[in-house]
């Protein structure tokens, strides 16, 4: 196909301003329009050339990182670049040229973390701290390597309308977000967590774009005519002109990965990204990312957020699979929180408790091809010969918090000693751990959906949404006072932190055997007397067994371990324990 031959490697960030030592050369792809100017703010207006598949292009000399820049059409509107580095008043004000190689790193002898070692924290960066910016975040990075996890996992920062939002909605993926610090705060977290032996994985949206300032279709044929996602028109993949949009997202992940060091993309929604072609973009995509890995010996991990259960996108290309590196498993948060909380509305109504909860353990997902009474159908497929280190597993995250209509946390719904079983859970199985931010000291601070658009019709169908979707009338607005109530308080229950810690330091000093498969964690558990244990070999050649008890009284059990020989104690989550008697909701952790 002509275009990847043309418009250089996917390597290299074609598109956009580009600094050069002499000049600088704009590029830009607008087949909707035959003539195109680049308006240089303060430095006047110039044509561009066009060629034959609408690549509009420029160089000029005089221009100086920080002048700013709109491409003008043919009737005189202005619109930022769909490539802008830098967009400082916002997605609607002008492109701002940033020259990459002006920032200095020194992080060349970092390699990033192999997935099997990776404990992931996901954080919003406007709620973590009060200033709400990647600076005031560098500060927190002591706190955070102390906690003990590998990788920030950091919700989308690609610039949205207004003041505060999820993210979800970026209108232009690849200018980092203003407010936030934008592509120099950015950088300086990233150097700053590599200094601290931390990763950054980066939360990307590969499936729409949100509704104020996305002005992409304006240039082309960027949205479906085809398929719409629950969130808006989903990009165009597979329809005419799909190729120039592959290549557009396919730089975008490698421009994050090179251009900002970061060490893993998370997907989101892949089950959002419409793509009948025969040869799919996301496979391609996670194939470059691999290669780029390779070239640069670094550990980078793309992992994906999926609906679908779809074990295929896990398995290797020589097997017909897409070799993504990890998928977040929803099966195994569901369970487990209708094990903790009884709940069962919603998606909860499909999950018993205690023995979905060991199916998850002894395998990946819960639904691998039966029937869902949510769905209405039978849902996903076998999970067999995947290592566990590919299912990303959780107590909570932002979804799983924030789609609930007052955004409760565990905390909030559990009492302490059964949240102490839920980081258990989390933290000591072969799978990949992630903890949403705050959960490590019980934060009770609601995480709610909150988004900043002016048009005041929009915010009101989006809480009208809300409010459908949930079946609820009394929520909240979707505003600064849910933004407010969504930053964390940082009121410290010390005894949860030290028990996050421990885990993690005992995870770490007994980390899982490398590509535990299906079989090789057994699971067993009693709904009758409310308990659930498991095994699995080490790589240090030990087994590790973990005991949770969940009833109310005290009572004694003996161990149902098979491979755990004279098992040692190494823990317990209440200092009551004795000998063979397990105090009410606790966990002990052994040892061979």
């Amino acid at each position: 196909m002509a275009i990847l031959s043309d418009i250089e490697t996917k390597r290299e960030l074609s598109l956009g301003a580009k600094v050069g030592e002499k000049t600088t050369s704009f590029r830009v792809w607008a087949p909707h329009h035959l003539s195109l100017s680049l308006h240089l703010l303060g430095k006047g207006m110039f044509r561009m050339e066009r060629d034959k598949e609408g690549y509009f292009s420029f160089n000029l000399e005089r221009v100086s990182p920080g002048d700013r820049y709109f491409y003008t059409f043919g009737n005189g509107l202005e619109r930022p670049d769909p490539v802008s580095r830098f967009l400082p008043d916002g997605v609607h004000g002008p492109t701002e040229i940033v020259d990459p190689k002006s920032f200095s790193w020194d992080d060349l002898s970092w390699k990033g973390i192999p997935l099997q070692e990776q404990i992931f924290y996901e954080i919003h960066v406007g709620a973590y701290t009060k200033e709400g910016t990647f600076y005031s975040l560098i500060d927190k990075l002591p706190y955070i390597k102390k906690l003990g996890v590998t990788c920030l996992e950091i919700m989308p920062i690609s610039q949205f309308p207004g003041r505060w939002n999820w993210g979800y909605d970026g209108a232009s993926p690849y200018a980092p977000y203003s407010g936030y610090g934008g592509p120099q705060g950015l950088k300086e977290l990233v150097k700053a967590a590599h200094a601290h032996s931390l990763g950054i994985c980066l939360d990307v949206v590969y499936n729409h774009l949100g509704p104020e300032g996305n002005y992409l279709a304006e240039f082309g044929n960027y949205f479906s005519d085809t398929y719409r996602t629950p969130w808006g028109k989903a990009l165009n993949y597979d329809g005419p002109y799909s190729d120039h949009v592959r290549h557009y997202i396919i730089q975008n992940a490698l421009y994050w990965l090179s251009e900002y060091h970061i060490d893993a993309l998370r997907l989101d929604a892949i089950h959002g990204i419409y793509d009948f072609s025969a040869s799919p973009m996301l496979p391609e995509l996670i194939k470059e990312v691999r290669l780029l890995g390779q070239e640069q010996g670094r550990n980078i991990h793309v992992i994906a957020e999926s609906g679908f259960n779809d074990a295929r996108i896990l398995h290797p290309e020589e097997k017909g699979g897409w070799d993504l590196c990890g998928v977040w498993n929803d099966d195994f948060h569901h369970a487990m929180h209708v094990t903790l909380t009884g709940e069962k509305t919603t998606y909860y109504s499909d999950f018993s408790g205690l023995p979905d909860l060991a199916r998850s353990l002894s395998g990946g997902f819960v639904y691998e091809g039966q029937y869902s009474s949510f769905r209405k159908r039978r849902h996903g497929n076998s999970c067999k010969g995947i290592p566990y280190e590919k299912f990303l597993i959780f107590s909570q995250n932002h979804d799983q918090a924030g789609n609930r209509p007052w955004g409760e946390r565990l905390a909030s719904l559990v009492e302490k000693e059964p949240a102490k079983l839920a980081a258990c859970f989390t933290l000591l199985t072969p799978a990949t751990p992630l903890l949403f931010m705050g959960e490590e000291y019980g934060e009770k601070a609601s995480f709610e959906y909150f988004v900043d658009y002016k048009d005041e019709r929009l915010m009101r169908s989006i809480f009208e949404g809300r409010k459908r979707e949930s079946h609820r009338t009394d929520m909240p607005f979707p505003g600064k006072e849910s933004f407010d109530n969504s930053q964390l308080s940082w009121e410290f229950d010390h005894d949860l932190l030290t028990l996050y810690q421990k885990l993690i330091s005992l995870r770490k000093q007994f980390p899982p055997a490398p590509h535990l498969t299906t079989g090789d964690l057994h699971v067993s558990y009693s709904e009758e007397e409310s308990w659930i244990a498991w095994e699995y070999p080490t790589k240090n050649g030990s087994w590790l067994g973990v005991f949770c008890y969940l009833g109310e009284e005290a009572q004694a059990f003996s161990l149902p371990f098979r491979n755990l020989t004279s098992p040692k104690l190494l823990f317990s989550t209440s200092p009551s324990s004795q000998k063979g008697i397990f105090p009410p909701h606790s966990a002990s952790i052994y040892t061979s």
